[in-house]
């Protein structure tokens, strides 16, 4: 059993960037969703499915230092979770708002991976969703890769339903999937 700890959870200030790129980012998974999309002349069907891949498979997530940065500049959510004592960074959240279409786009949740798996990531969703309904925003949409299973299952246990994807979203060009929830 892993040792207690007691967590806060804060506004992110310019001096924890360094600490928050620092952070394990990896993650390992044993599922993908796999895409196919099937064309006739009727029109197009788009399929996903989870497919167990033969191996683990380890990936490192990449956080873009400028999102960071932008995101604290246009006053954003951008949170970290701290231990309480000592202050080490444990993880963070990242998500930006549009007020013209009244909602938040979640980037990033990433917990240092010797914390994974203690609840750290579903209270930084938990503030972020009163951030958001602080700023009379409707929902929250969260963005992730077919590949980090590990974020899919996050997001359909907080309660998130798939809303649609995006093909060659990210700068790698792999496909973002989209999970939304209202916020009231």
């Amino acid at each position: 059993m892993s040792t207690p700890f007691s967590l806060v959870i804060r506004d992110a200030l310019q001096p924890d960037i360094p600490a928050c790129l620092a952070l394990d980012h990896h993650y390992e998974t044993d599922y993908v969703w796999q895409m196919s999309v099937i064309e006739d002349v009727s029109g197009r069907e788009i399929h996903f499915r989870k497919q167990h891949l033969p191996r683990t498979m380890p990936v490192q997530h990449v956080a873009f230092e400028p999102r960071l940065h932008q995101v604290l500049q246009e006053q954003g959510c951008f949170l970290v979770a701290a231990e309480k004592q000592s202050r080490e960074l444990l993880g963070y959240l990242v998500m930006q708002r549009d007020p013209i279409y009244r909602t938040a786009l979640l980037q990033h949740v990433v917990v240092d991976f010797p914390y994974r798996r203690r609840g750290i990531g579903k209270r930084l969703l938990n503030v972020a969703r009163q951030w958001a309904a602080e700023q009379g925003l409707d929902r929250i949409t969260i963005e992730t890769q077919t590949k980090n299973y590990p974020a899919i299952e996050f997001c359909q246990g907080a309660g998130f339903t798939f809303s649609g994807f995006s093909d060659q979203h990210f700068p790698n060009q792999d496909i973002a999937l989209f999970f939304t929830q209202g916020i009231r």
